[in-house]
């Protein structure tokens, strides 16, 4: 088999990058090591920057997220027993965030390339890519006991952290930066209506909370917890009664409850993989870079790359440039470390560390302090939240 691009991994970086080059005329061929039902059964972030939401569009895939999507023109910071409103319209001169889930952009995308004749292959095993140093690259990949192989033009790795196109790069190519931070998230899913219309991200004494939701009737909570909790220590009510004590009681009193369906706890930690091109083969999304989910920024980060990506190939095929490829892990990186630093800070402003003392707890209630009472920095946490641009 033979096609200009094969992309690995069908999460949402590589089906939009699939659709970008399809409504471009670009044949690609998606494979991925799971099946179908998987993919669509992980939970994952929701926030979507405008930017996203945009590019989605111009892809004719966002009808449902119009429908669907809760349009946020704020958020809030909780701290010292009240809430603090960052008006996101305001700020930024009328940008806004949307809150749809990743599975359903995920859904969308998928049923746009079934839609289309586009190929995926799923269950595709030991994956793998070759000879992507040179001119005719290629990936091999195992499916129903027969080993398979796609030559190729280019490689596109949108498969994640631990997938197969970051390890195929020979060991001294590529410089990794990372830091892992001492705690996780706790996160619950419930079939129950949001505390607040908008979100809530709380910093108090017994650590950071966060009240988010998937629609007008499916919540999405979290608690700073430490990394040697168990999940199975957690009972539904143990959850409840914590992130109420975490929370400004207004907000404690009117949560309504109910049984949770899905309950897990996340690391957090900080990655970057440099550069994001190996000759013909490209990385994007997490299997370049992971940020702490504070910011919203991991599916958001993975539209930009696609964005930068999608054009350099376009340009490519349609003009015969290398400009475009060859800037791209430059023009890539220097939006992902903007963001970077933007999740790094959230997580140090709203997260107690276990080793700040009492002068880190002080200086950090002063940060969120200042931030909400000068326009200028909420200005500059607004432009971020929403997206930078493009």
């Amino acid at each position: 088999m033979h096609t200009q691009v094969v992309i690995i991994g069908s999460g949402p970086s590589g089906l939009l990058l699939g659709q970008i080059l399809s409504n471009a005329g670009i044949d690609s061929v998606i494979l991925d090591r799971v099946a179908k039902d998987y993919i669509l059964g992980r939970v994952r972030a929701g926030v979507l920057e405008e930017g996203t939401v945009n590019l989605l569009k111009q892809m004719g895939v966002a009808q449902r997220l119009q429908r669907e999507g809760l349009p946020h023109d704020g958020f809030s910071l909780a701290f010292d027993g009240r809430n603090h409103r960052i008006d996101l319209h305001d700020l930024t001169g009328g940008k806004r965030v949307v809150v749809y889930g990743q599975t359903e952009v995920t859904h969308d995308l998928m049923n746009e390339r079934e839609r289309s004749g586009a190929i995926t292959i799923y269950d595709a095993k030991n994956v793998e890519p070759h000879d992507f140093s040179g001119d005719r690259p290629y990936v091999t990949f195992d499916k129903d006991g027969t080993t398979h192989r796609i030559d190729c033009d280019f490689i596109a790795g949108c498969d994640g952290f631990h997938g197969a196109s970051r390890k195929a790069i020979p060991k001294g190519a590529i410089k990794e930066f990372e830091r892992v931070y001492p705690f996780g998230w706790l996160g619950i899913l419930a079939e129950v209506a949001p505390v607040h219309h908008e979100l809530i991200y709380a910093n108090h004494p017994r650590g950071f909370a966060l009240c988010s939701m998937r629609s007008a009737t499916r919540s999405r909570y979290y608690i700073q917890c430490s990394l040697d909790e168990k999940v199975e220590n957690w009972s539904d009510d143990r959850f409840w009664d914590e992130l109420r004590l975490r929370l400004p009681a207004h907000h404690a009193q009117a949560m309504a409850t109910a049984p949770s369906f899905e309950k897990s706890i996340a690391p957090l930690r900080s990655f970057v993989a440099e550069p994001m091109r190996f000759g013909r083969l490209f990385l994007a999304g997490d299997a370049a870079h992971i940020v702490p989910p504070t910011g919203a920024k991991g599916l958001n980060l993975a539209a930009s790359d696609v964005y930068y990506l999608s054009e350099a190939l376009i340009e490519h095929y349609n003009d015969n440039s290398q400009s475009g490829l060859d800037g791209y892990s430059v023009r890539a990186l220097a939006r992902v470390w903007k963001a970077v630093r933007f999740s790094w800070w959230m997580t140090t402003m709203m997260h107690r560390f276990p080793d700040t003392g009492d002068f880190g707890q002080k200086i950090q209630e002063a940060e969120l302090d200042y931030l909400v009472q000068s326009r200028a920095a909420s200005t500059a946490l607004a432009e971020n939240y929403v997206g930078l641009p493009y």
